[in-house]
């Protein structure tokens, strides 16, 4: 049954900016965009770099090795190389936590 877990505050992560965090056996990518918080698994399908590295552009981010896109609201890859999409969690921002649905 899927649980939500604290893994950061809004503090921590403020717009613009993004961060890895290892929760519950996961590697999730948070991602600040605008004030919305998107979660996705942090490893591209590609060739493994971490997501939270690349760079972002309006819900886009664009892994940092080989140039790999991905959609941070359902976590499908746009963009060769990567073919296979990244799992995306539920966020929920209660106060200052932030929460993920694992």
């Amino acid at each position: 049954m899927a649980k939500l877990v604290k893994v950061t505050d809004t503090q921590s992560l403020p717009p613009g900016s993004a961060a890895a965090f290892d929760v519950e056996g996961n590697r999730i990518a948070l991602f600040n965009v605008g004030g919305t918080i998107y979660a996705i698994e942090d490893t591209c399908t590609h060739a493994g770099a971490s997501l939270a590295e690349g760079t972002v552009e309006g819900t886009k981010v664009t892994c940092p090795w080989h140039g790999a896109e991905f959609d941070l609201t359902n976590g499908s890859a746009l963009t060769p190389p990567a073919f296979e999409g990244v799992k995306t969690f539920k966020v929920v921002v209660e106060g200052r936590d932030i929460k993920v649905e694992v």
